[in-house]
């Protein structure tokens, strides 16, 4: 900052080309703004003494019309998923609407733990919290078997509020067997102000509580807005009353069959727009066809001649 006769003046700033030799661009994620690596190091930074020892992390994104919740461990290569699972697989087990609500995300929780566990063969051993109550659960290791799979959350960029989706998807995967640390504070029921936690308040959210309560307030209030909102629900007969049967069979059949099933391959007939390629053999033979009908048609006019 340089004063001339008592008034203050700004001089621009030039970055010279020193400025730029030594300037060092960030991580291309980081540039898109789809990565926090000051988070990713210390989810992905495994301690020296446990060697090579996978250090596990349930991600957890969410989308306008899907949930994706992922098992995953990082290698120098990249990350490597153990197992995977979508709300866009819900209507498997009956949720055919909301899906990228609360509920869902809990469901989606629960069908990745159940389907890791049953990867490993624990399934049986780690049932996990069967009856949904909302109310805090953590999964201790059984003496004698396999330890409980342990990983940790990775919200990515997601603002971890009280009552976000990210944790009705941790809650479900801890009530599915896993071992994830964590606390009450971000569940929807804990108030900050008399730091209590309502674990009722938390149990209607993963059952679809606090959706099938506002259908029925628009029903009563708002005949058009309701028809508008919950077009999808009335479509597939989705009543207020019906909601929390909906979600409590989806949870015993997640746990009966959390296996993924592959689609079966399309037999796809390949349509070709151009002519294909002549072999050598078929190329010489042409030619030969084609020499011996200019010799015809020479022998012909010899003939006619």
């Amino acid at each position: 900052m340089i004063y001339t006769s008592g008034v203050p003046g700004f001089v621009k700033v030039v970055k010279n080309k020193a400025y730029f030799k030594r300037y060092e661009v960030k991580f291309r994620r980081r540039r898109e703004g789809k990565t926090d690596f000051y988070a990713r190091k210390r989810l992905v930074v495994q301690d020296k003494n446990k060697y090579n020892t996978p250090k596990y992390r349930l991600i957890v994104r969410l989308s306008n019309r899907d949930i994706c919740c992922q098992i995953a461990y990082a290698k120098i290569e990249g990350d490597h998923i153990v197992s995977a699972a979508y709300s866009h697989e819900l209507p498997k087990y009956g949720i055919n609407v909301g899906l990228t609500n609360y509920a869902a995300a809990y469901c989606t929780g629960l069908l990745l733990a159940r389907r890791v566990l049953h990867k490993f063969g624990m399934e049986q051993v780690y049932e996990g919290q069967v009856e949904v109550t909302g109310d805090e659960f953590n999964v201790e290791s059984v003496d004698g078997q396999p330890g409980v799979f342990t990983c940790y959350l990775d919200a990515g960029l997601t603002r971890t509020t009280t009552g976000n989706k990210v944790f009705g998807a941790l809650k479900g995967a801890v009530d599915g067997g896993l071992a994830i640390p964590h606390s009450v504070k971000r569940f929807p029921g804990y108030d900050a102000e008399s730091k209590e936690f309502n674990a009722e308040v938390h149990r209607k959210h993963i059952m679809g509580m606090n959706v099938a309560d506002y259908m029925s307030y628009l029903m009563d209030e708002d005949e058009d807005a309701y028809k508008k909102q919950f077009s999808r629900f009335i479509k597939n007969g989705v009543t207020p009353d019906t909601v929390e049967e909906m979600y409590a069979k989806a949870h015993a059949a997640i746990r009966a069959n959390p296996v993924h099933e592959k689609k079966p391959k399309k037999d796809v007939q390949k349509k070709r727009w151009n002519r294909a390629k002549l072999s050598l053999a078929q190329r010489k033979n042409r030619v030969a066809q084609k020499k011996a009908s200019f010799l015809r048609a020479q022998a012909q006019e010899a003939g006619d001649g």
